[in-house]
């Protein structure tokens, strides 16, 4: 936020999502943010699996890389993070009423502050999960102030045009309100659903105040589009290495030239 960029929040599902993002953050020289999401959690049955392979990634990295759990909406999931030793969490009490969505994530910070844990919240849904919500869904600058100021989080996740699981990067983000909640809100914003935005939008997103990216989709389709192209070449193919290598090569570069955009360094289209 002090620098006037964006890092850049890679949702990670397997090892090789893991390998490719951190690689792809030392290509770039920047630092970056893994992040496990609740619904990844429940694909692999526990936390554990895929956040001891991200702390120890993270360890390794030539780069800073801070390990995250994204979305959770259980309070006892966040307390597994914190014992596992994730560095920060996001708990989302987006869908419960204003007042117990302070009081849960007050909640979730009292626990995550005592053991040096930063709490993200989010206000406003951003859309896309399930179909729980329109994409015309807007943060209100004053209530993020009142909520971030009641809760103590270290950085709100607000809804300001972009939405969950995007195919497409039309995405259109209203700026305009970007600039009035970095006035009104005294944490980092987080800009979620980042996969449906273009490289310039992006820029502009991080220009008005926008300091944390989350992308995911973006890169699962990356990695799919080289599987498939790989498979379809080879059906003889059995080895996975055969397929995930060339696979988690192109999210590498990917990371990499995403960091490079948030970072101001370059805005070529994927």
């Amino acid at each position: 936020m002090r620098e006037g960029t964006g890092v850049g929040a890679f949702n990670v599902i397997q090892l090789e999502h893991i390998e490719a993002v951190v690689t792809g953050a030392e290509r770039a020289g920047r630092p970056v943010i893994l992040q496990i999401s609740e619904n990844a959690v429940r694909y692999h049955g526990a936390l554990g699996p895929t956040g001891l392979a991200a702390l120890a990634a993270a360890r390794a990295a030539s780069v800073p890389v801070a390990v995250h759990l994204d979305h959770a909406e259980s309070a006892e999931l966040v307390a597994e993070a914190v014992e596992l030793g994730l560095t920060s969490v996001m708990f989302d009490g987006a869908r419960l009423p204003y007042r117990q969505n302070v009081a849960a994530t007050a909640a979730a910070v009292t626990l995550c502050r005592s053991h040096g844990v930063s709490v993200e919240a989010e206000l406003g849904e951003i859309g896309g999960k399930d179909g729980a919500h329109a994409p015309g869904v807007r943060t209100d600058p004053a209530e993020a102030h009142a909520f971030a100021t009641a809760t103590g989080v270290d950085a709100l996740a607000v809804a300001v045009g972009s939405s969950h699981a995007m195919s497409t990067r039309d995405a259109k983000l209203d700026f305009g309100l970007i600039a009035e909640l970095r006035a009104a809100v005294p944490v980092p914003l987080v800009l979620h659903g980042s996969s449906g935005v273009a490289d310039e939008d992006l820029v502009r997103a991080v220009a008005a105040g926008i300091s944390k990216v989350n992308i995911g989709t973006q890169l699962n389709r990356v990695f799919t589009r080289e599987l498939r192209a790989r498979l379809d070449a080879g059906p003889e193919l059995v080895d996975p290495r055969k397929y995930f290598t060339p696979a988690r090569e192109a999210v590498t570069e990917e990371v990499a030239r995403l960091l490079r955009v948030l970072a101001g360094g370059g805005r070529t289209a994927a």
